[in-house]
Parts: structure tokens; sequence; C-alpha cells
């Protein structure tokens, strides 16, 4: 069985993402956006993550307060552009651990290219949620997932902020035990690999690239 796909459909995370899709949106707003919606996704990816009681003295007594349980969850971005989601994320949960992977896509074979693979430790024991803005042919999310994967990570959740079709079904077919939370789950990709409607090259976007 596929693992779950959520579409968030809070009004802030959809006003906010109508914003971002504006191609006049400048770069400083742009990236300011992406940083409040991925913490707005980030609530929801982590809605289920494991916990355990502990006793606690409040001002007026004792409690047994239930608090996050095992390892410190890992933040992996997909690099260059999952860098603009990881501050959201970590505004959120500010002890997580974080990792990188580096890879480019070949804009001929669309296929992924891995330059650089550096993550925390005991992925076998933590949550491992992986940010990427875009799921789009899915062949980066899919050959980073594998990377995490030989690295011993069991428990992966990915999070992105627009997937297609298309990006989502091949994650399936690849990963069928990694949930998928996005902001919003577009109609298809063009013939060169972009998502439609989208919001154009977010990494470029997010840095004022071209």
């Amino acid at each position: 069985m596929n693992a779950s796909v959520t579409e968030v459909k809070h009004p802030l995370v959809q006003h906010k993402l109508s914003l971002m899709r504006d191609k006049d949106t400048p770069t400083p707003l742009f990236r300011q956006l992406l940083k409040e919606i991925s913490t707005l996704l980030a609530y929801e990816i982590t809605r289920e993550m494991p916990m355990e009681n502990h006793l606690v003295e409040t001002p007026l007594g004792e409690t047994d307060a239930p608090f996050l349980k095992g390892r410190k969850m890992a933040l992996i971005s997909i690099l260059r552009a999952g860098n603009g989601l990881m501050d959201g994320v970590l505004d959120l949960i500010p002890t997580a651990r974080v990792g990188f992977v580096g890879l480019y896509r070949d804009e001929e074979t669309l296929k992924p290219v891995e330059y650089y693979f550096k993550v925390p430790d005991h992925l076998d024991e933590r949550l491992v949620v992986v940010v990427d803005p875009m799921l789009a042919t899915g062949n980066s999310s899919v050959a980073a997932i594998d990377f995490l994967k030989k690295a011993g990570a069991r428990n992966i959740r990915f999070m992105c902020l627009l997937a297609a079709p298309e990006g989502i079904a091949r994650m399936q077919d690849a990963h069928p035990d990694v949930a998928i939370v996005t902001g919003s789950i577009d109609e298809c990709l063009n013939d060169v690999g972009y998502i439609v409607p989208g919001l154009g090259d977010a990494g470029d976007r997010i840095y004022g690239t071209t």
C-alpha cells in the first residue's frame, strides 16, 4: 500500500502560496513567505511523532505530561532549494539535527546527479523529514531517499511546497512507505519537467538567480 499524500488546504498556506506564485513577487518576500509556509507544513508533517509521559511538577501540583520520545528529528535538505524550507521548520523544532543531500538535475536527461551527502548519525532511530520545495519529476527526491535509506533511515517523510501528479506517482512507486505533505498538488509537468502552473524555478526565486 502506498503511503499517504496530504495536501494542506489551510487558508494561510493557500494565501501565502498564491502570493508566491505571482511572478512579480520580489525575492525577499518570496523567501519570507516560504519560511512561513514551511512552519505551517511542518506542523502537519510532525503530527504523529512518538510521545512518552514524564512526571512534571506544576505550580499547583504534579502531572504525567507528554514529551517527544526518542532521538531528535533529522531534517534533511535537498540542496539547494531545500534550504529555503529549513528555517521555518527549525523555528518550530530548533532541536532537530540537520543534514544535506546535494543533487542537481541534468537538464537533458532530467536525472539527478549527486555531489554532496552529509547527514546526522543514528538515522535508523530518528524521524527523518526530507524537504524540497518542488516534487516535479520525483527523480531527485527518489534518489535522495535512496541515499538516506542506504545510510540507515527507516522512518522517512517528505515535505514540499508544490507537487505534480507525476512526481507523486514516481515517489510512491519507488518509496511507498514515505508519506508526502505538500501545500498544493498542481496540474502536471510541462515538456521540460517543470510544474504547471507552479511558480517557476524555486531555487532561482529564493536566491535571486536566473
